[in-house]
């Protein structure tokens, strides 16, 4: 009986203790003289339902939402048990993503090369090591390194529009499923020098590995939670999240596929190549010795590895979703779709019927869709930053701890209808520069901005683009019964993917 009691004891006062931290998490912020957003949950914070019942950006959209409705320039939020910043004044956004980047260079993610090489990318690292990677690899996406590998990416294109064109006879086609399969052939071959093939195999490892790390699980979920938490006591804290089989697969495809070249000196216009020439020189690029010093030379093999791996990631899901997109809403938009076809037409001929870089990415009325594909379906919902230390918000007293999250709000800013009227319609007009000049600077952000900036957007509007232009001008995209009247997004991917398959009718022009 004594027994029973201690345990009982013990159990309330474990109990108790969880209910009273709880507590001090659901007011973390109002404790702080915070503006809040409403509707918290004790255990979920501003996020119940995230990653189970609906996709993240829906829930952050409703946040932005509540409190612009309500004049705040920032707002405080528990994401779980985890406090963050939402900001939703442009002034302050570009304020934080440039005026102020020394404090807020990191993403407020972590990586630890040591027990995950795989997290060891140019996207999560975190001050000095980031910025000494960034300046190797900045000079592998100039535009003269993306017209050297523009004409693999043609040809990858070229092998699409044989696909399509080999399925005509199907009532409609599923082209969600047929984006994803170019892509990783596009990025097999520009990252690994690898042909995967996987428009003709489907079952192809690529496909199946790249699927599977954009995947949320509630176990990775929970491993974040636990990170960004236990951080605040222990700042190197790290525990793998990258999934045992997807670290195998690409570690060993890199190094089998690096011995190859280096021991055959196999040359290939591919970010593979360039990233070796990095690896294996004896010197910086120029001026980095001087910024930073004689002992920052080279890179290592795992370093490689998870560059390697991170660009395969970015070009893969991004630029087939941006397609996918675009396609379904010029299949809904059928005079959008003619004057754009008539656009490409145009400029090729314009070139004596070649289809070059230059060409591809100078067709004034293409970079409009594009751009307002990816206003409506932003690849990344939110980008983060986090102070290296307290950071007083501008002409205010509150004061956002050292390492805080702060959240962007890609996707709401971009459904904002103060700075996008009826944001639910498509429209390319938006992007008429005297249009888009009118707009607010920062309301408009799909790679991100300031340094930070994806260093591969220039790769992926190629890879995007090279792919619309072979599809428009081979062929005409309709809606079928299947095709929904919008689009859900899947809630544990966290990319904005499609909840159901893209089925258009496509006939041949």
């Amino acid at each position: 009986m004594e027994l029973l009691t201690t345990v009982l004891s013990l159990l309330i006062i474990l109990a108790s203790g969880l209910y009273w931290f709880l507590r001090t998490r659901y007011n973390y912020w109002s404790s702080r003289g915070f503006p809040t957003a409403s509707n918290q949950k004790l255990l979920y914070g501003h996020v119940k339902g995230t990653n189970t019942e609906r996709h993240a950006s829906y829930i952050t959209s409703e946040i932005y939402q509540e409190l612009k409705r309500r004049g705040e320039a920032f707002g405080g939020l528990n994401v779980f048990i985890i406090p963050a910043v939402m900001v939703t004044d442009p002034e302050l956004i570009k304020t934080i993503l440039v005026k102020d980047f020394h404090i807020f260079h990191d993403r407020g993610l972590f990586s630890d090369p040591d027990i995950d090489p795989l997290s060891g990318t140019l996207f999560a690292l975190q001050g000095r090591a980031w910025k000494v990677l960034r300046q190797k690899l900045t000079p592998t996406f100039t535009s003269g390194k993306m017209k050297q590998m523009f004409g693999t990416i043609r040809d990858v294109a070229e092998r699409l529009g044989h696909y399509v064109d080999e399925h005509l006879h199907k009532e409609e086609l599923e082209m969600k499923d047929i984006l994803a399969r170019y892509s990783t052939d596009v990025i097999g071959t520009c990252a690994f020098g690898i042909e995967c093939n996987t428009l003709k195999n489907p079952d192809s490892e690529f496909l199946k590995y790249g699927n599977k790390v954009f995947e949320q699980k509630v176990s990775t979920m929970f491993k974040v939670i636990l990170i960004l938490w236990m951080r605040k006591f222990k700042p190197n804290f790290m525990l793998k999240i990258t999934d045992a089989d997807v670290e195998s697969f690409f570690l060993n495809l890199v190094r089998e596929t690096v011995e190859y070249r280096e021991s055959n000196n196999v040359k290939r216009n591919d970010f593979l190549n360039l990233l070796l020439q990095i690896k294996n020189s004896g010197k910086l690029w120029e001026h980095e010795e001087e910024q930073f010093g004689k002992g920052e030379v080279g890179m290592t093999q795992n370093e490689l590895a998870a560059q390697v791996f991170i660009f395969f990631l970015a070009g893969f899901e991004t630029s087939s979703t941006t397609m996918n997109f675009c396609l379904y809403e010029l299949a809904k938009n059928s005079e959008l779709q003619e004057r754009l076809r008539k656009e490409i037409n145009r400029a090729i001929e314009a070139n004596g019927g070649d289809l070059t870089y230059d060409v591809v990415m100078g067709i004034e009325y293409l970079n409009k869709v594009v751009d307002e594909t990816l206003r409506k379906y932003p690849p990344l919902e939110t980008v983060t930053r986090a102070p290296e230390q307290d950071y007083t918000i501008p002409g205010t007293k509150h004061v956002i701890p050292k390492g805080t999250m702060v959240q962007i709000p890609i996707y709401g800013l971009h459904h904002d209808p103060d700075y996008y009227p009826d944001p639910e319609r498509f429209d390319p007009e938006r992007f008429r520069p005297e249009v888009a000049n009118a707009r607010p600077p920062y309301v408009y952000m799909p790679f991100g901005e300031g340094p930070r900036i994806c260093i591969g957007l220039r790769f992926g509007m190629m890879q995007t683009k090279v792919g619309l232009i072979t599809l428009l001008r081979q062929f005409r995209f309709s809606p079928t019964e299947k095709t929904p009247e919008t689009i859900r997004f899947m809630p544990n991917v966290f990319i904005l993917s499609p909840d159901s398959g893209n089925y258009l009718h496509v006939e041949k022009i």
